[in-house]
């Protein structure tokens, strides 16, 4: 009879264990939050891209062509320029669309309305980030213009990187943007990369940072003006 008992315990035992490590193996993992503003559902058509190659430090590519320099003027606790090599061969209708509105002046005095320490500073919410208007829904604007088609690439996203801000939905990309302070490699794949900054990172990482969760910025430093260095 004891042996028996001990024969059910037993069996019981690893029952109980292979339901657990089922469930273990089954669970689904989840990522951190990616930098994800509302968007309009529009969808705007956009040409297909060829991804260009990575340089030596793993970052986004320099290519022959097709390069343009977009120089931020940031204030507010940090001050400075900030210079981002826009990459077109990679994501052409994205950087297309950062060209329009700077050269609209439509990203000036447009706060960093989402910034998180060791993660990423978001901006570029024309439509309801402006430093001179009432800031309580940053974030969930963008432009008059549609929303563009997702142009993924096999470009990582590591210090420095500068990805397009979405919705849920892979092409609700519009206006918004975003720099990565350090690795962030949960988003390779899922968000358009658009360039990396060449020059001032030491200014980006000096954004005032907000709440460690949300992200959310009380008296948020601005982009004072955008404009490309071609155009200077």
């Amino acid at each position: 009879m004891k042996k028996i008992v001990i024969r059910i315990i037993a069996v019981l035992v690893l029952a109980i264990a292979g339901f657990m490590g089922y469930m273990y193996l089954t669970e689904p993992e989840i990522a951190a939050p990616p930098p994800i503003p509302e968007a309009s559902n529009e969808v705007a058509p956009v040409a297909t891209s060829t991804p260009a190659l990575e340089d030596q430090n793993n970052s986004v590519a320099v290519t022959a062509q097709n390069q343009d320099i977009l120089v931020i003027e940031v204030a507010g606790q940090a001050n400075g320029t900030v210079e981002i090599l826009l990459n077109s061969d990679i994501a052409p209708a994205h950087v297309a669309r950062i060209k329009a509105l700077a050269a609209k002046g439509a990203y000036d005095n447009v706060v960093f309305h989402r910034v998180i320490e060791g993660f990423m500073a978001q901006t570029g919410d024309v439509e309801f980030g402006r430093r001179d208007g009432p800031t309580a829904r940053a974030g969930r604007g963008g432009s008059q213009m549609d929303d563009l088609k997702a142009e993924f690439s096999d470009q990582v996203f590591v210090k420095g990187v500068v990805g397009m801000a979405r919705s849920n939905s892979p092409d609700s990309a519009n206006s918004q943007f975003f720099i990565v302070f350090d690795d962030a490699s949960f988003l390779n794949g899922s968000y358009t990369v658009v360039g990396r900054v060449i020059s001032g990172m030491d200014v980006v990482e000096a954004i005032k940072k907000g709440d460690p969760q949300s992200g959310a910025v009380s008296e948020p430093d601005y982009m004072a003006s955008v404009r490309l260095k071609s155009a200077e």
